[in-house]
């Protein structure tokens, strides 16, 4: 027997978790997109950049939900199909793989857009790729995590923009900035810039706030927008909302299966402080 095998003998069985307690951990565990001010403001900004068909860029840290909010905007701009009619897609909205050429770039587009990527030469799916957005009459493309994309692929993203007269928006972290402003005419076509930022204040606890009515949703109010548990939260979270979420959510979980109905204060510092 090995160690881990004597170890595994010695613990014991691992113990199921009862119904009710797992469907409220599955219900903890689904993603959730809030109304929160800053996702308005930057869907605002969208639509002004849509309706003049300007290239534009959305930049920010790692963990600060902008991702979440730009996949949202898609979700409030849905495909439409008449009766009879070709789809109309306002916005697509697409993640492209690491290192990401010409050639996967347009297939992502193509596939976006619920047709199949015909195989052949990069001007074969740059071609098929321009067909559709044509035929789709889409208005937007968002590239998020635009950083992966080679540093060569960016004169294809100028060309849609050229060529097409759509928005193209351009999604990331400095990094996109770095990239882009080493070619002067891919930066020129997207200077405009929104930065979505951390939570600080009051806008910090609103958020805070928001998550327990609305997500974790528990039997009995955590408070956590009181002081002590507001610190524990702001400690392991610094502002970033992917952390707050993270945190809040396993938190709950935790909670409930140690037979607590509200977030247990002292679970809530060891999650935390996991993140310090």
């Amino acid at each position: 027997m090995t160690q881990a095998q004597e170890w595994a003998a010695t613990l014991g069985k691992s113990q199921p978790t009862g119904a009710p307690l797992q469907a409220e951990i599955d219900r903890l565990r689904k993603k959730t997109i809030m109304p929160l001010d800053q996702v308005s403001r930057l869907h605002t900004w969208l639509d002004s950049k849509r309706k003049s068909r300007q290239s534009c860029r959305v930049v920010g840290e790692s963990r600060t939900g902008k991702s979440v909010a730009c996949e949202a905007y898609f979700y409030r701009n849905k495909p439409q199909q008449e009766v009879g009619k070709k789809p109309t897609v306002p916005i697509v909205y697409i993640q492209p793989p690491q290192k990401c050429g010409a050639k996967d770039l347009f297939k992502e587009i193509i596939e976006f857009l619920k047709h199949r990527a015909t195989k052949g030469t990069i001007s074969d799916f740059r071609g098929r790729a321009m067909e559709i957005l044509r035929a789709c009459e889409v208005e937007m493309l968002i590239i998020d995590e635009a950083d992966r994309l080679k540093p060569e692929t960016f004169a294809d993203v100028r060309d849609i923009y050229d060529k097409m007269a759509i928005s193209v928006v351009l999604v990331g972290t400095d990094r996109l900035d770095a990239v882009i402003k080493c070619d002067e005419q891919v930066y020129n076509r997207f200077r405009a810039c929104h930065r979505f930022g951390k939570l600080s204040g009051e806008d910090f606890k609103k958020t805070v706030a928001l998550w327990e009515q609305q997500v974790l949703k528990l039997p009995v109010a955590s408070n956590l927008t009181s002081k002590e548990m507001l610190r524990i939260i702001t400690m392991g979270t610094e502002g970033y909302i992917g952390r707050m979420d993270e945190i809040l959510r396993e938190a709950a979980i935790l909670s409930l299966s140690a037979g607590h109905k509200k977030v247990d204060k002292k679970i809530l510092e060891e999650v935390a402080r996991e993140y310090k």
